[in-house]
This record gives C-alpha cells, structure tokens and sequence, in this order.
C-alpha cells in the first residue's frame, strides 16, 4: 500500500506571473530513453503516416519519477481525428511496453488531433496547457514553442471544474454493477485524482499557484476548506490507493462528489456563468 508523501511542487511562474515549464530532455534518466523509443517505434509501425508529433508529459520530462510508482504518459498529435483513426493496437501495446520494463507502473498513450492544438492559441485549453508546461517533444515537429503562455487564474481554473459534474456522473456510471475489479480500481483513481485537482481549481483565482501534483494540490484546498481536509486527504489516498468496492466508492462520491460538484457550480456561477468550455487567455 502507498503511503501519502509530501512530494511535489507549485508551477514555477515569472516576473509576469506566466507559468514557466520544469520539462527537459536533460533532466529524463537515462533508463526511460529506451522506453521513449519503443513507444516511438511501436507508434511509427502503426501510423507513420498520421503522426505529426510525440510527447512525454507528468513526472519523468520534470526529472522526478519515482522508479515502481510513476507511470510514463505519452501524447501523440495525429493530422486526423483520432476517432477515425483504428486505435484497436493501442491497449496491447500500453500493456506490452509496461511489462518490459519493471521500474514503471504503467503507460498511456493518448491521441489528440493537430486541429485541437493549432486552433489554441486565444483560449485555455487542457492538452496545449499540459504541453506546454509539462510536455517535452520526442518525436517529430516540435509544437510546444508555438503554443501561448498561461498564467494560474480562472481560464485554467474552468478546464478543470466545467468538466468536473458530467465526470462525476460518468464515474458512477462506470461504477455501478461493475465487477472488474481492473476496471473499478481505474475508475477509482483517476475520478478521485479528478477530485482533487478541481479542489485546487477552486482556490486557484485567491491562490494565483498551480499544479498538477496531488499533496500540494490537497494542501492550498485545505488552507481554503479546512472543514473539508480530512475528505480530500481522503480522496487524496484513494487516488494512490483505490478501492475495488464499488460501493465504497459510489458512497463516497455522494458525499464529497456531491459537495464539490456544488462548489464547482458556484464558481461558474461567478466565473464562466454562459458556461463556455474555454475561457480567453490574456496573452504577453
């Protein structure tokens, strides 16, 4: 079982109070470069042709993976929509390149089509935003430097709470009457992740910080909704620990899901009250 470490930072940020990226090529430990390139090869066999660009996202570009813990994330931008696109390979795949290699505990190799990217460049969306910041380029034409600055404030802050009912909704549904206990505990972490990165969302306009890392996430929630720490702590360990009881799971979403999906509403209220999916960034 994890235990809960006070691992993990804020987002560096300017003298303009732009978000500045910690990926590098150079800081990527020397075991992970044949990872990088098997997930290259396997990719390229398959669609050569369709693949602009690959990107190394999370811990590992940032030098911080945790051998055993951390999983290796993987963005590739197609020039079609990948939904048109036969993606059957890719769970095999993922499954393949993660039992080679036992120092990671697991691979996602996510397909997003060059229009999304391209079409960015005025409002905060959650892919450009994780490549610029968090994203490192292994393969192909670099789009990273083309891509606009982001500052920690209610455009960012809305990528994660307009989402964050239906997400909810989608995870109890996916939840009841399932008995894959796979597909229950997967469920159960990235839903509760989920949660606890829209608890950051929320404080995110007072805070004027970021990040994508879960303990500091939790802390600046709690600094904010002390009466709420223990539910998130809570949250915070069934994120690194999930539960294989659906049940458990369904009742706690009744009760914090159901809170923060409150929360959350409230600040569009303030924030985004069309209830656009993107907000205008304000550009340097």
């Amino acid at each position: 079982m994890t235990q809960i470490k006070e691992i993990g930072s804020l987002c560096p940020v300017d003298e303009e109070g732009y978000i500045v990226s910690q990926s590098d090529l150079n800081k990527i430990n020397n075991k992970f470069h044949e990872v990088i390139q098997l997930i290259n090869e396997c990719c390229l066999s398959v669609l050569q042709k369709e693949i602009h660009s690959i990107y190394l996202r999370g811990s590992v570009p940032r030098g911080l993976e945790i051998e055993g813990v951390s999983d290796v994330d993987a963005i590739i931008i197609t020039y079609s929509n990948p939904q048109e696109l036969d993606l059957d390979w890719v769970e095999v795949t993922e499954q393949f390149i993660n039992q080679k290699f036992p120092f990671i505990n697991g691979v996602e190799l996510a397909f997003y089509p060059l229009s999304e990217i391209e079409d960015s460049k005025r409002y905060c969306s959650m892919i450009p935003f994780i490549l610029k910041v968090y994203g490192i380029c292994v393969y192909g034409g670099n789009l990273i430097g083309n891509l606009p600055n982001y500052k920690p404030d209610s455009a960012l802050a809305n990528e994660h709470l307009i989402h964050l009912a239906s997400l909810i909704d989608r995870a109890r549904h996916d939840l009841e009457g399932n008995d894959d206990i796979e597909d229950i505990r997967d469920c159960c972490s990235w839903i509760m992740r989920s949660i606890v990165r829209a608890g950051l969302a929320l404080v995110i306009v007072q805070e004027q910080a970021y990040t994508r890392d879960l303990f500091p996430a939790f802390k600046l929630f709690s600094r904010h909704y002390p009466e709420k720490e223990q539910e998130m702590r809570t949250a915070l360990w069934y994120a690194i620990n999930p539960l294989s009881n659906p049940e458990e799971i369904l009742e706690f979403l009744e009760h914090l899901g159901n809170w923060i999906k409150e929360e959350a509403d409230n600040w569009l209220k303030v924030y985004n009250p069309t209830r656009e999916l993107h907000l205008p960034l304000f550009e340097k």
